[in-house]
């Protein structure tokens, strides 16, 4: 049985998979700009592999996002300094926790949770945004804006 993938990689592939989709550029594309197979581009977009730092690097080049682009939405994860051994020589802040990671932030606080990354993540909401910025005029924009909220409601 194959160990799971690491919340951080899920996440990190989550966010490549929605901004590839976002460019509308394949998975073949991708892994032609990086020079990589779209089967590993998959892998990265499932969490399976993990992405290196130069991997991580000219990911962002090729999207065009800052590589910060990709750990948006990842919770803090700060410790309270106890002035344990775990503190790496130079460093002002303690190692870094290696938890799992719960939800994306706070339920509540109209703040981005896991479950809302998946929902942004499918195609279908990507057709939809798309398709209503495609609307030139922003009071039809805003209108379409209107109905589609009076229907989920």
């Amino acid at each position: 049985m194959a160990a799971a993938s690491n919340p951080v990689d899920v996440h990190v592939g989550n966010r490549i998979r929605l901004r590839r989709t976002l460019l509308g550029m394949s998975q073949e594309r991708l892994g032609n700009a990086l020079g990589l197979t779209f089967q590993q581009v998959q892998k990265y977009e499932r969490g399976r592999n993990r992405v290196g730092a130069s991997r991580l690097y000219d990911l962002a080049c090729v999207l065009d996002v800052p590589v910060a682009f990709f750990f948006d939405g990842l919770p803090d994860r700060g410790m309270e300094h106890d002035g344990s051994a775990d503190e790496v020589a130079g460093m002002a802040e303690p190692a870094a926790c290696v938890a799992p990671i719960p939800a994306m932030k706070e339920e509540g606080r109209g703040e981005m949770r896991a479950d809302d990354l998946a929902l942004l993540s499918r195609r279908e909401t990507i057709d939809l945004v798309r398709a209503y910025y495609g609307i030139e005029d922003s009071g039809t924009r805003r209108r379409v804006l209107d109905l589609v909220r009076s229907m989920g409601a």
